[in-house]
């Protein structure tokens, strides 16, 4: 079993009450994450590009002290208007993504290229559908980045303003996963991978981390596998996933073929225990005396 794996010490309690009926799931809110990529130099002493991740803040109710990428929730209003678009059509995106609607396509897309610009200032759009926008640490783009993160304004109101294209065709889409249904706070969260743009510079601007790091994928898992960093299971899943490519656009390019299939943990009472699984990912198998409680990282 793996040491870095966040699990709060409510777990116990909750995974038994939801067995026992006395638990009413709630509905995943979606959300959209991203994988942002960069390649090291030729001089770096191993290949393979880092990934930019953040460590939640310990007072977040929600995963905090564990490691994560750039990610957050879908705002809504970005399925209200048509926006400057380039790459893949809306259609392919809601295929890929498992959605219904074109405007639900639209939502998670935005919702993955926003959050990196609110956490990370990192921007995939630009004025058209071949350009990318260079620097974006001038005071107006901040003004509008801190716009976005108050949700005083949509992403799509954002673009439009700035008369820009999103360019989802930086962006590959590489898992799904679902928060357990035993959770207070759950998500219905899209990994989504991309590179960072030429011309760009990643910042320390988000408000729930207090810590950021540009770290090869390998090492990251190795680090949790040891007990140094602490996360959850789709990022610990998704780094082994990205560890065994040379480049950004290697990891990119292999996004189409990967299984969008979502990932939803189960838990089961198997005589004094409840077993707690996420199918397909068996080191995160736990198992929880049903007497007694548990808790802290494992």
């Amino acid at each position: 079993m793996s040491q870095g794996q966040w699990y709060p010490p409510e777990w116990p309690d909750r995974i038994r009450a939801l067995a026992a009926g006395e638990l009413t799931a709630v509905t995943p809110r979606r959300a959209a994450t991203v994988m942002l990529l960069r390649d090291r130099g030729p001089q770096a002493p191993t290949p393979g590009p880092v990934v930019h991740m953040l460590r939640r803040r310990t007072s977040m109710a929600f995963a905090g002290g564990a490691y994560a990428y750039p990610g957050g929730g879908v705002d809504p209003r970005d399925d209200d208007r048509l926006i400057g678009w380039a790459g893949p059509p809306l259609e392919q995106w809601a295929d890929r993504l498992g959605v219904a609607t074109v405007t639900e396509a639209q939502a998670v897309v935005c919702a993955a290229v926003r959050e990196t610009f609110e956490e990370a200032g990192v921007l995939l759009a630009g004025e058209t559908a071949t350009t990318v926008v260079g620097d974006t640490t001038g005071d107006d783009w901040e003004a509008d980045r801190e716009a976005l993160v108050a949700r005083d304004l949509s992403f799509a109101e954002f673009l439009d303003r700035r008369g820009l294209v999103l360019r989802s065709d930086l962006l590959g889409a590489w898992a799904r996963w679902i928060t357990p249904e035993f959770e207070p706070r759950r998500y219905d969260t899209w990994f989504f991978v991309a590179a960072l743009p030429e011309g760009q510079r990643t910042r320390d601007v988000s408000t729930e981390a207090d810590r950021t790091v540009w770290i090869a994928p390998a090492e990251a898992a190795r680090r949790y596998d040891a007990g140094e960093l602490l996360m959850m299971p789709p990022t610990v899943t998704t780094l082994r996933a990205l560890a065994p490519y040379r480049t950004a656009a290697e990891a990119l390019e292999a996004a189409d073929v990967q299984d969008m299939t979502p990932v939803l943990a189960q838990a089961r009472l198997e005589g004094d225990e409840l077993v707690l699984t996420w199918p397909g990912h068996d080191e995160f198998t736990k198992h929880v005396p049903t007497a007694g409680g548990g808790g802290g990282a494992a």
